[in-house]
């Protein structure tokens, strides 16, 4: 695709990129693809708590996106159409894959190298941070499940905020809900997260920082 030298560094917007795809360029597609592989598939990884099931997902995300790229209102933004795409593939996936074993905390869910995240580094702000109270691999694992066995809706507004870092506004556009419904959720996984935690903390005697409510 050929680059408009008279607006310098601009880039395309995401709806420009999809038009071009229609208009046939061959090049659009990919660049839409490269510049959400990074969030949206470690959003899908943390939904999941399976990168190589993530990994599936993504890829199925895209392809819907492709094959309904036609009927995408182009008033809207694109981002929260795809990750609404995105989220009800996973949990799609999720309910086929109830015998998947998951991934410790501690495993890398993206990038390479220098370059690669863990879960452990990707848990909210609320959670004991790694250095305090997640060195050991019983207290991730923790975590973990504890997000994992969140009901999906409280479970999805709590990923979408903290790690994905969406506003309320644009998580009411993913989820098809109102914005009211998103805080109360919120507030609502947040409270649960926390419970579940201080619960967890005195079954074991684990001493480190509990999350706030």
């Amino acid at each position: 695709m050929a680059t408009d030298s008279a607006q310098g560094e601009r880039r395309p917007t995401d709806t420009e990129l999809l038009q071009h795809h229609l208009d046939g360029d061959p090049d659009a597609f990919g660049m839409l693809v490269h510049r959400y592989r990074r969030e949206l598939y470690n959003f899908l990884a943390r939904f999941t708590g399976d990168p190589a099931l993530a990994e599936d997902v993504f890829q199925e995300a895209f392809l819907q996106l492709h094959v309904s790229a036609a009927t995408f209102d182009t008033t809207r933004r694109l981002k929260p159409w795809l990750f609404t795409i995105a989220a009800n593939k996973a949990r799609d996936a999720l309910r086929k894959s109830y015998r998947r074993q998951a991934a410790p905390l501690d495993a890398p869910v993206a990038g390479g190298g220098s370059q690669e995240t863990t879960y452990a580094e990707l848990m909210p702000a609320d959670v004991p941070p790694p250095e305090e109270s997640l060195l050991n691999l019983e207290t991730r694992q923790a975590v973990q499940s504890i997000v994992q066995k969140m009901p999906d809706n409280l479970r999805t507004v709590l990923l979408l905020s903290y790690f994905n870092e969406f506003s309320y506004k644009e998580i009411a556009e993913i989820l098809d809900v109102p914005l009211g419904t998103v805080k109360s959720r919120l507030h609502a996984a947040v409270r649960q997260f926390a419970k579940q935690w201080k619960a967890w903390a005195a079954r074991t005697g684990h001493d480190g920082k509990q999350p706030t409510e």
